[in-house]
């Protein structure tokens, strides 16, 4: 079976630009990512794209052409992209097509997300409580987290001080200015112990990445990034989940354990293989545990890698090289490919001032969804 590779990337900057749809960022991402593959539009055979608030990713064929393509449209939370990727690799490893696209775009209001019960099956009641403010949850959840494994506030603070020193460099990122831990420490307060340096927004922004079988990347003469494996999975019995807020006594893990271990046997490899991770960061605390559930670390490590700066750009393990969701914001269809736009920048050695060192040669990224869905995906140059 044929491994698929990346040969185009596209991407609409992040952030707040008025006066163009979400959709119009996903279609100025695509044609990015056809003309880095050196294709048309016609070339492609099959297409996924995801969006949570800005439209049917399929109607992108009324402004990039009506030819008849296969466009299958993904909502799956924050992993919808990633799940977008997911698809696209199975049609291509499975013979179905030898190019295929999947793409994410959104563009949500300003202010905070507004999920409903009733889209996560959830009573009328469960709203009504106040429980699907998710800030509260996540704050909930990393207080216990920090309590268990001795992670201190300022280790916090120093997950959204890394962010926005990369994302300084990043042309795509919405945050370009880094700020000082003491004014991440205290500002004022969102949700204890988050400031509100420590949430990452919801923002605009699309990505696109083209995929090819390695016989079609070949005839094309592309440097192709193979992608190794892309995982989504959904949560386990007993899992501590956004919109599932309690924690069993016996504990079955959690999606983000589920995906990363069947990505790392698909792939292969391990996780001190890793040179390069994308790890969701839709706040402060996230990244730190994601750490752990992907298998970088084990649970309480976070802060001594943190205090030495091992997951800096020139650390141990970079994490988040463009900033992440921190810096970056989060158009939730685009954001888990954005991880994955990231990666492939690094492992062309195109990174810029945010480029890691050694010339890197496998790159991970992770995104994590409600009310529990995570997907990985593992490149190898």
């Amino acid at each position: 079976m044929s491994d698929a590779c990346i040969i185009g990337i596209g991407i609409h900057p992040f952030g707040r630009t008025d006066g163009v749809s979400g959709l119009g960022q996903g279609v100025m991402a695509v044609r990015q990512a056809l003309d880095d593959a050196g294709i048309d539009w016609n070339d492609v055979q099959i297409a996924y794209g995801a969006s949570e608030a800005a439209g049917n990713p399929d109607t992108m064929v009324e402004q990039l052409g009506f030819t008849g393509v296969q466009f299958t449209n993904v909502r799956n939370g924050c992993a919808a992209g990633g799940s977008a990727l997911s698809c696209a690799q199975m049609a291509i490893r499975a013979g179905e097509a030898d190019i295929a696209l999947a793409t994410g775009f959104d563009k949500h209001p300003r202010g905070a997300f507004d999920p409903q019960p009733a889209e996560y099956n959830l009573p009328a009641w469960y709203g009504e409580a106040g429980y699907m403010v998710t800030t509260q949850f996540f704050a909930m959840k990393i207080m216990r987290y920090m309590h268990l494994h001795g992670i201190s506030r300022r280790t916090l603070g120093l997950v959204a001080q890394k962010a926005f020193r990369n994302g300084q460099h990043a042309p795509h990122a919405w945050r370009r200015q880094p700020v000082p831990l003491d004014t991440i420490l205290d500002a004022p307060m969102v949700s204890d112990p988050y400031s509100k340096y420590m949430f990452c927004s919801p923002a605009e922004g699309g990505v696109a990445l083209v995929l090819a079988s390695e016989k079609k990347a070949r005839e094309l003469g592309k440097p192709a990034i193979r992608l190794k494996a892309a995982v989504m999975r959904t949560r386990p019995p007993g899992s501590f989940e956004v919109f599932a807020p309690s924690a069993d006594i016996e504990r079955g893990g959690s999606a983000t354990q589920i995906a990363a271990r069947d990505a790392f046997t698909a792939a292969g490899i391990a996780p001190d293989d890793i040179a390069v991770a994308q790890l969701q960061d839709t706040e402060a605390g996230a990244e730190l545990m994601h750490m752990a559930e992907n298998g970088f670390v084990t649970d309480g490590e976070q802060e001594e890698y943190l205090a030495q700066g091992w997951t800096d750009i020139d650390g141990r393990l970079p994490v988040n090289t463009d900033g992440g969701c921190l810096a970056c914001g989060e158009p939730i269809g685009a954001s888990g490919l954005r991880q994955v736009y990231e990666n492939v920048v690094q492992l062309r050695g195109h990174g810029g001032a945010r480029q890691v060192p050694g010339n890197p040669a496998t790159a991970y990224s992770h995104v994590y969804g409600a009310p529990g869905v995570s997907a990985v995906t593992i490149l190898e140059r």
